[in-house]
């Protein structure tokens, strides 16, 4: 694997195609949409564009179900669009990043199509085919008490053949055997197809679940929401498998990887991420930041702790300084929109600007999701046939029968990923720019004050503040590469840091009320000598080695 710095320098925008932009006119985005917004993509000063899956899919999770690896799916064009898109980026200097999900397919790939015709194909060891076990009164249970993430029970039945697939995700995900020498060399196969295309490298989803444990034990004390898990998540196995997938390809292109790893800590990460010999991933993308205000999963909603979150992303920024390097986001597919949850709706420019500086400032590179840097925020659908997404569903089913439906459907208002899925707010024509047909699905209805269009030509929006931050961290080893320091880490209402380097200091403040709070500076700071790089305020006075913060108040200090 190539240890350029490269992949260090660059920030990443993704693309979660459905919802970017629709360019055929179908209500549905797509990479004729892409193509149209290139220029836009390269003037946020971004380096690469990750998509998030664009094969051919059922769309039982969206795109997450891949029924072909070497394709694209019409929804989006096809693999002659694809490499128009690919070149066309290369030429604005923009490197392109696919989504890889080999943890699981769709059930509607020929591999598991092949698998479920007998116990007797060579594909039926491609999955985690198994008999069901014996139950009280000669019940036929399933064959562990695993379950899913996604649709209840992990195991789902096959009366053709007498017995049950393995799926961590939905029904209509069943796991990969990556024990099987014939899936990795399909995986590596996969791989070879895209790099040899001209693909710049991939973000490998739930890659920490590839492997499961031998004999696949039940688990205890069970749980309603991925019960096993310590049975396949971050399995000694999977750095083999990730080494092997290095050695045998990845090695002789000058391409990137970034691990998707749910309850992967920073410890377990250097496992991967450590430079050197034994690096297997370029990067690994982090959750524990996302709990900040609520524990385990979206939907166990507590209040935000800005304690916690200060926490989790300096438990990563110590322990990889010097040994691995960070991926930074605040929004993806998978979450809300982080101005609805770590910032606020009434405050969402400075908000806004708060949160992009937080994170971007610190070491390590930075993704930027659609529609991030224009503020979008959540849409709250009120009812629960308004949403599409399985996720979304099995999250109302379960907490439905723990808190009751009306309490369920506020949850899922806030915290459903859908939240993030609407289409991109282009301008403040119908659909919000984003398609000239109804959608596929529905807009927020705020596009006619949040869109890009409104934003473009003025110097104190927020998608303008995003330009010049990426700009400035391009083009400053400072905050490249410079050290991190945590201050006053037990504050309730400030995250302020310390990058330095070769003598330089920069001091990132970040008031997280919207209330007034007083801020002073450490005793070796001196904010009136200091030169103010950053502000979401107009006026910036100080007072007594500080100032009294306003409401969402950001202060970026050069000293």
């Amino acid at each position: 694997m190539s240890f350029t710095q490269w992949y260090k320098e660059m920030a990443v925008y993704q693309i979660w195609p459905r919802s970017f932009r629709d360019g055929n006119g179908d209500g549905i985005g797509d990479l004729w949409g892409v193509l149209e917004k290139l220029d836009y993509i390269k003037s946020l000063n971004v380096d690469a564009i990750w998509f998030s899956p664009l094969y051919p899919s059922p769309n039982a999770d969206y795109g997450y179900d891949i029924a072909d690896y070497k394709s694209i799916h019409p929804d989006f064009g096809d693999l002659e669009l694809f490499r128009q898109v690919l070149d066309e980026a290369h030429k604005r200097g923009l490197k392109v990043f696919m989504d890889l999900v080999v943890n699981h397919s769709s059930d509607q790939h020929p591999w598991f199509k092949e698998s479920r015709k007998s116990k007797d194909s060579p594909y039926h060891d491609y999955y985690y085919w198994r008999q069901g076990r014996k139950g009280p009164g000669a019940r036929t249970l399933p064959p562990n008490n695993w379950t899913s993430l996604f649709e209840g029970g992990a195991w789902e039945y096959d009366a053709n053949l007498d017995e049950y697939y393995l799926h961590l995700f939905a029904k209509k995900q069943p796991d990969l055997n990556m024990s099987n020498p014939k899936v990795r060399s399909e995986v590596k196969d996969i791989l070879r197809f895209w790099l040899d295309l001209g693909v710049d490298g991939f973000r490998e989803d739930v890659v920490t679940f590839i492997a499961k444990a031998p004999g696949l034990p039940n688990s205890y004390p069970r749980l309603p929401i991925a019960n096993g898990m310590k049975y396949f998540s971050n399995r000694p196995e999977v750095y083999d498998y990730l080494k092997e997938f290095r050695d045998e390809v990845l090695k002789d292109y000058d391409c990137f990887t970034v691990g998707e790893s749910p309850l992967t800590d920073a410890d377990i990460a250097l496992r991967y991420v450590t430079e050197g010999e034994g690096q297997v991933l370029n990067e690994m993308i982090a959750f524990s930041h996302m709990e900040a205000d609520c524990f385990m999963t979206d939907m166990l909603r507590r209040p935000f702790s800005l304690r916690k979150m200060k926490r989790a992303f300096s438990d990563w920024q110590y322990k990889l300084a010097g040994k691995g390097w960070n991926a930074l986001y605040i929004e993806n597919h998978d979450h809300a929109r982080i101005i609805s949850r770590y910032g606020s709706e009434d405050y969402p420019v400075e908000s806004g600007k708060l949160l992009a500086a937080m994170y971007i400032l610190q070491r390590g590179t930075p993704f930027i999701y659609q529609g991030q840097e224009i503020g979008m925020t959540n849409i709250r659908l009120p009812e629960i046939g308004m949403y599409k997404d399985v996720a979304s569903h099995n999250n109302y089913r379960i907490f439905s029968k723990l808190f009751g439906k009306k309490r369920a459907m506020e949850l899922l208002k806030e915290t459903s990923r859908e939240n993030a899925r609407t289409p991109v707010q282009w301008d403040a024509t119908a659909n919000g720019g984003f398609s000239s047909v109804r959608p596929w699905f529905n807009v927020n209805p705020n596009y006619t004050a949040v869109n890009v269009a409104a934003q473009e030509n003025d110097p104190d929006s927020l998608l303008n503040f995003y330009r010049q931050l990426l700009a400035y961290r391009k083009s400053e080893p400072l905050v490249l590469y410079g050290d991190y320091l945590e201050l006053y880490p037990k504050d309730r209402y400030f995250y302020a840091y310390e990058r330095s380097y070769r003598g330089r200091r920069l001091l990132v403040i970040c008031h997280f009320s919207s209330l007034f709070h007083d801020f002073t500076a450490p005793a070796d700071m001196d904010l009136a000598e200091g030169k103010l790089l950053f502000s979401n305020y107009k006026e910036n006075g100080l007072k007594d080695r500080g100032f009294s913060a306003r409401p969402w108040e950001l202060r970026v200090y050069e000293l």
